[in-house]
């Protein structure tokens, strides 16, 4: 991976994943302190951030590098300056780049045209580092990825997507409940089939069929970024895929449960539901710094 961009979940094997796990869990048991001095690394925001900027900006400092933050207002992608000569300009100051985008070709682009690694901070059609850090979470708590259930119920957006890929290419079986029309889309369910893997994927319109004797249970808000527009129909759509107690209790006994922030408390997830036992997930928001860590120490070719 060393040098490489990660812009997609297809962009890695199992081995590298299996990997950046191995490297996260050292790197949370501390170290790493000088594994990026003198590096700088560009964080290109379109969408406003917490984890993600928060997590990418320290986890530079604790390897002994640093960050520098450009906002939408600062950059204008696309807009104030094409995003080849954006790309092409950070190649000469920084020693890799960072872009949370509206539009994944916008990723793809600044990769195109960029001489340093590109990763892909969120986009609208993958987040693939929020999912490697789910997987790190799930391992923790697991003890392993192969043979296990996740279930997804709700929208099929960019983290479903990205968790579409991953987990068949690790083992873990994908079960994603939807209602007609926010389904996963063909495109993305060729990209698995084409990568192989040896856990399954099922569709399905009933997070009750979905859920049942599931080990992990991961939703997401009904409305992204970009979707204020269409709220009030999403509302209506996915009013019957909201997580409560009922459903997990569907799930297996010791299933866990998750969620990558921001919640929407009342919609997509009962309110309550993130302080009950079976929820992770402000152990996976934590997570989200230690695998940046692993994937910038990899990418910037410090392992």
């Amino acid at each position: 991976m060393k040098g490489k961009d990660l812009l997609s979940i297809a962009d890695l094997k199992s081995e590298d994943i299996k990997g950046l796990i191995a490297s996260a869990t050292r790197l949370k048991q501390g170290g790493g302190k000088n594994l990026l001095e003198g590096k700088i690394l560009a964080l290109i925001f379109e969408k406003p951030s917490l984890r993600t900027r928060v997590s990418f900006d320290v986890a530079m400092k604790q390897l002994g590098g640093d960050a520098i933050y450009l906002s939408q207002a600062e950059v204008g992608l696309g807009q104030r300056e094409p995003i080849s000569d954006v790309a092409r300009v950070l190649s000469r100051y920084v020693d890799g780049i960072v872009a949370r985008t509206f539009s994944h070709k916008s990723v793809e682009l600044l990769a195109q045209h960029a001489t340093v690694p590109v990763i892909n901070g969120l986009s609208d059609e993958e987040h693939p580092c929020q999912v490697l850090s789910d997987l790190l979470t799930i391992y923790e708590k697991k003890s392993r990825l192969e043979g296990l259930t996740l279930a997804y119920i709700g929208d099929a957006n960019n983290v479903a997507n990205s968790l579409l890929l991953a987990c068949p290419l690790v083992g873990m079986e994908f079960r994603i409940a939807s209602p007609q029309g926010y389904e996963p889309r063909e495109k993305i369910l060729a990209q698995a089939r084409k990568m192989g893997g040896k856990g399954q994927i099922h569709y399905s319109q009933d997070p009750k069929k979905a859920t049942t004797g599931a080990d992990v249970i991961y939703t997401d808000v009904w409305t992204s970024m970009g979707q204020e527009a269409e709220a009030e129909r999403r509302r209506k759509a996915f009013a019957g895929y909201q997580v409560d107690v009922e459903l997990l209790a569907l799930a297996k006994k010791d299933a866990i449960f998750m969620h990558p922030l921001p919640a929407h408390h009342g919609e997509e997830i009962a309110e309550g539901l993130l302080d009950l036992p079976q929820s992770v997930v402000f152990d996976q928001a934590e997570n989200r710094l230690h695998m940046q860590k692993a994937i910038l120490a990899e990418l910037l070719g410090a392992l």
